[in-house]
């Protein structure tokens, strides 16, 4: 394929459709940018050899135009001369030249044309490349939040949630447990009186005896007056 046909493909291709009919997009769209930029080189380089060219014909112009003017010259002192027929000859180098010359001038101007049409292809595979570019950026960001959810959703699946919430019943029995012997060594610790519990029933003790004591001895003394 010609440069200039690759070029028109370029830049007429329909990017939404070659991606929508690609199996890899991301695979697709760095391949549409790998030719855009080498054809965007190849159109460079083109244009480089274009600029060149017109510069060596316009070179070879201006020697041909001073060689009409030289042969003009040369003319014009033969026929001073009354060489008339080397007047004639010198005239006729001077219309080669001159033919040469618009020759050239009619190739220089193709050359412009083209080379027109090379700044203008630049510039649209300029754009085109840069489009190319944010899709490859757009593709590569919905491809990953694709794969992200598609790991979230493997995440979620039934049989990992169960087996999730199998482990969360194993720490919650676990923390039963623990929290069952706490509680059951503060009950053995209470069924255990401390010694200033024993203590302080000791002296609760005495005191009850004192107090029956005086009791007793009421009692007696309210005995002793009943049979008198």
């Amino acid at each position: 394929m010609g440069i200039f046909s690759r070029t028109r493909d370029i830049i007429a291709a329909n990017f939404n459709d070659m991606l929508d009919q690609a199996d890899d997009p991301q695979k697709m769209i760095r391949m549409i940018i790998l030719e855009m930029e080498e054809t965007l080189v190849e159109v460079r380089a083109s244009a480089a050899r274009t600029i060149a060219d017109q510069k060596e014909m316009h070179r070879h112009s201006v020697k041909l135009e001073r060689l009409q003017t030289d042969w003009g010259e040369k003319a014009a002192l033969a026929l001073s001369k009354d060489r008339e027929d080397l007047a004639r000859a010198a005239l006729v180098e001077k219309k080669k030249a001159g033919d040469m010359a618009d020759q050239l001038k009619q190739e220089i101007s193709v050359l412009d044309d083209a080379l027109r049409a090379y700044e203008k292809d630049i510039a649209k595979l300029q754009n085109r490349l840069r489009e190319a570019r944010s899709r490859q950026t757009a593709i590569a960001a919905r491809l990953e939040s694709a794969e992200n959810r598609v790991k979230l959703r493997s995440l979620m699946t039934e049989d990992r949630v169960d087996d999730a919430l199998s482990r969360f019943d194993q720490l919650e029995r676990r923390v039963d447990y623990a929290e069952g012997r706490a509680d059951a060594l503060s009950i053995e610790g209470k069924g255990q009186p401390s010694l200033s519990d024993e203590i302080a029933a000791l002296e609760g003790a005495d005191a009850i005896d004192d107090e029956l004591e005086q009791m007793k001895k009421a009692l007696g003394k309210d005995g002793a007056k009943k049979e008198d």
